[in-house]
């Protein structure tokens, strides 16, 4: 009989009842909610006259519509105005934690959620958001759930899913300089395609990913529904324990040993089965960066753009033509050498301290062109304060980069933080879809260090052709 799988084990041991036909009501142990869809899912909760059934397995907390800028309030913004106030309001009133704007534990939610130790191994958490598959860098079983299901959790702690396939993905080998976890996932988007994922539970697994820190296993799992998976997992390690001990919701003492013998057991089995298995060359990553409109449309920094013409089977070629038009880029020529208007360096994908130490290697004694408008924006209030502790925000301000606060920011647009229309910029975020960071913005996806050494070059650039000093 086959073993049964990382996300098998942490699947089962939430089922409260199997439903037939693949699906199940599954307990949810965590649940974050955020400015978005926070507000509306407790009023949606009240008007069916029900109640929180746990709020201490909820956090609510600013990220996605608050301002960046230095000095701002949950007044800077018309929709921030809007939000917040009710958001604070209405899950205080239910007995949730709401964590405001300048508190010193904002910030975005999948990067506090870890942080906080919110986030742990075989546990399973929602949040209105995409990119809930995040938290599954550290063992848990995390994924993205719609309004109506915001509500369900809410006032059940436990959601109807339909159980879905398992994906292995192998990185073999080691990572060679200048190449990133980014790189890492933007080349496996780029070989698999948008809908490689498929809906699967993915677990990432291998040497290159046992090699990477917490922070690069974040990124990673972050990514994981731009191939269209539902789930991304890795399993918890010494490196996840070490990470965790003595976070603010982790457990402590005897409870602390109990967990961690439990999260130890957290492996696939070695004759689990999977219904997909891919395998990578880690070897062969070079930096990427992508062309299109899309994260699949990505290429190593030295590669030409391709051409439509010659599009593999199965890639709608009008597609290709319709992304090649929109970024202005042409095909069969290198990005390299590209002019670009903007930096961004934040995100729940690449807002983390490490991120930031590698845009910063790059900018040290270095000026951002004349040309270029560039901004970091730390992740979360931890990170800023870690930063600043190491002098970052000065490594980066005196080169001519803009320090912000935490948040979403120009990730997502709906913040006052946009690229213009036109623009092209280099950003660490995870979505480079038609106006995702403003109308007709033109938004190339790379690496902290990718976008860092751009922002110095004036146009895109090879970091490995960087000399770090």
């Amino acid at each position: 009989m086959p073993g049964k799988t990382l996300f098998d084990k942490v699947w089962d041991a939430h089922v409260v009842a199997d439903l037939g036909e693949g699906y199940a009501l599954l307990h949810v142990d965590r649940n974050l909610l955020h400015d978005l869809s926070g507000a509306n899912a407790l009023d949606a909760l009240e008007m069916r006259g029900a109640d929180v059934r746990a709020p201490n397995l909820h956090l609510a907390v600013p990220d996605h519509a608050i301002s960046s800028s230095p000095g701002r309030t949950a007044l800077s913004l018309p929709r921030s105005a809007r939000t917040l106030p009710r958001l604070k309001a209405i899950a205080e009133k239910h007995g949730i934690r709401y964590i405001d704007i300048n508190d010193r534990d904002q910030g975005i939610v999948h990067v506090i959620g870890p942080e906080l130790g919110f986030t742990l191994p075989g546990t399973l958490i929602t949040c209105g958001d995409s990119h809930t598959s995040t938290h599954g860098a550290l063992g848990a079983l995390a994924f993205g759930i719609g309004s109506t299901e915001i509500v369900h959790v809410l006032a059940t702690q436990t959601l109807v899913q339909r159980q879905p396939d398992t994906m292995r993905v192998r990185f073999d080998g080691a990572l060679g300089t200048g190449v990133t976890p980014k790189d890492m996932i933007l080349h496996l988007i780029g070989q698999v395609g948008a809908a490689g994922g498929n809906g699967c539970a993915v677990e990432y697994c291998g040497p290159a990913i046992d090699a990477l820190d917490i922070e690069g296993r974040l990124t990673v799992c972050n990514m994981s529904i731009e191939f269209g998976a539902k789930v991304g997992m890795i399993a918890p390690d010494d490196k996840v324990l070490a990470y965790l001990q003595s976070r603010d919701y982790a457990p402590s003492g005897a409870l602390w040993d109990q967990a961690a013998s439990h999260w130890q057991h957290l492996k696939s089995d070695d004759n689990a089965d999977f219904a997909n298995d891919v395998s990578v060359d880690a070897r062969a990553i070079s930096p990427q960066i992508t062309w299109g409109t899309s994260p699949a449309q990505t290429i190593a920094v030295e590669d030409p753009v391709p051409d439509p013409a010659v599009a593999p089977p199965g890639v709608a070629r009008e597609a290709w033509a319709d992304a090649l038009n929109y970024m202005a880029v042409a095909p069969g020529k290198p990005l390299e050498g590209l002019t670009i208007d903007r930096v961004f360096i934040g995100s729940c994908t690449n807002g983390r301290l490490s991120d930031l130490q590698s845009a910063a290697e790059i900018v040290r004694g270095r000026s951002v062109a004349d040309h270029v408008s560039a901004w970091v924006v730390p992740g979360s209030q931890k990170v800023k304060r870690e930063a600043e502790a190491l002098g970052l925000d000065r490594v980066f301000t005196d080169a001519g980069f803009e320090w912000r606060e935490p948040g979403c920011s120009m990730c997502v647009a709906v913040n006052g933080d946009m690229v213009a229309p036109e623009e092209r910029a280099i950003s660490t975020t995870n979505r480079n879809f038609v106006g995702r960071q403003g109308p007709r913005a033109r938004t190339h996806l790379a690496s902290p260090a990718m976008a860092a050494a751009a922002a110095i070059a004036g146009h895109i650039t090879d970091v490995r052709k960087f000399d770090h000093h």
